[in-house]
């Protein structure tokens, strides 16, 4: 399947699996970024995420996870983040730092020119 056939594939098969949701940019992962399986898939969830956890035993990389699945990038960060919160998923990784746990920009300032200076 080529991106195009993903991106014209279902919009109501896609809109039904992210509970409606459509902004993937502010879940701070990218396409690179680790996830691995904390629990195992219950009964009852849905089986996009019983799918993630179990191709996520080990880790597996957002793009990865994408390929796997069918699903556009955008869907499966959605469908990341829903068992990132509830625990059932964690996240490896530099990329698994959202932008508020970043160091402001002055205190990378500070250690640049300490290390300048050295």
């Amino acid at each position: 399947m080529t991106p195009r056939q993903l991106d014209t594939e279902d919009p109501d098969r896609f809109y039904t699996v992210t509970g409606g949701r459509t902004d993937a940019a502010d879940t701070g992962l990218d396409i690179v970024t680790l996830v691995l399986t904390e629990s195992a898939p219950t009964p009852g969830i849905q089986s996009e995420h019983a799918q993630i956890l179990t191709l996520a035993e080990s880790p597996v990389s957002v793009v990865e996870l994408s390929a796997e699945l069918r699903l556009p990038i955008s869907v499966v960060k959605l469908l990341l983040v829903d068992l990132i919160d509830t625990g059932r998923l964690s996240v490896r990784g530099s990329a698994a730092r959202r932008r508020s746990e970043l160091p402001d920009m002055e205190t990378l300032k500070q250690v640049l020119l300490g290390l300048q200076s050295l």
